[in-house]
């Protein structure tokens, strides 16, 4: 990888309704476009780590959530479909007519609403640790909802780490990217906790045309992973890859090998992933 491949490139996409958009490129510009959604209540910090696996064949996009790291934006109603919108704005903006589309959590519900809202924008969608939403949708337990509410926020971090990462990540002092972001308002907070909770596109995935591939941790207890076969059974042609022993931060923890298969998929290596 080129020095320069490394190096994100910042800039602001203002919208009609007053919001900016704080937005990031890296890897070759002139290569093909992958467009990087993270999980609820992270900016582009997520993809830290690993965006750079993908420098050396993509031009990797990321934009900050509203309510998350540079984007200023009215705390108002928010859904996955709305950050879809600002995923099209942003792509809009980057001249970018249609891009490769990798989305974790959070961020694989609005790719799913951005390929089912704006298909000619989605060339390959890959779809991990993510839900349909709805009634379909087989939510995390209420052991894990009480030790994600911890009033301790040291207990719930460590209850959030156990979630995302298996035993043996711990102990090699390692650090995560996936905790959130700090600089959030508490009702910003709150409107992407809804935002997750009230996305629904279950009866709307056979409308994705495109070639998808379905990524899970089998051990993922944040979203199970019958989540993964809901969806996959729901797009056409879809493609479902399971993480042994995987959590809810496999793609993170286990990034050599799923971003592997990732690049395979993108590639357009059917069947080889």
């Amino acid at each position: 990888m080129r020095p320069e491949q490394s190096v994100v490139r910042h800039s602001i996409v203002e919208l009609a309704d007053g919001t900016a958009l704080a937005v990031q490129e890296s890897g070759r510009a002139d290569a093909p476009a992958l467009l990087l959604l993270q999980g609820q209540a992270n900016s582009h910090t997520w993809w830290t780590r690993l965006r750079e696996r993908f420098a050396d064949t993509h031009r990797t996009i990321t934009f900050d959530y509203r309510g998350t790291g540079g984007t200023r934006a009215a705390e108002d109603k928010w859904s996955t479909s709305l950050f879809a919108d600002d995923a099209r704005e942003v792509l809009d903006a980057s001249g970018v007519p249609r891009a490769f589309v990798y989305g974790t959590s959070m961020g694989g519900r609005v790719a799913q609403m951005l390929a089912i809202q704006s298909p000619g924008h989605v060339e390959r969608l890959v779809l991990a640790c993510t839900s349909p939403g709805g009634v379909v949708a087989v939510e995390r337990s209420q052991e894990v909802r009480r030790e994600l509410s911890q009033p301790d926020p040291r207990e719930r971090t460590r209850a959030l780490l156990r979630l995302m990462y298996t035993p043996d990540w711990f102990g090699h002092g390692r650090c995560s990217q996936l905790l959130g972001d700090p600089t959030m308002t508490s009702r910003a907070q709150a409107l992407h906790l809804r935002v997750s909770a009230r996305h629904d596109a279950a009866d709307r995935l056979g409308e994705v045309a495109v070639p998808t591939l379905v990524m899970h941790g089998s051990d993922d207890l944040m979203a199970p992973v019958v989540n993964a076969q809901l969806i996959a059974e729901r797009i056409r042609g879809a493609e479902l890859v399971t993480t042994t022993a995987g959590r809810h931060g496999f793609f993170d923890e286990f990034a050599g090998d799923v971003s592997s298969t990732v690049r395979r998929f993108l590639r357009g290596r059917a069947g080889d992933v």
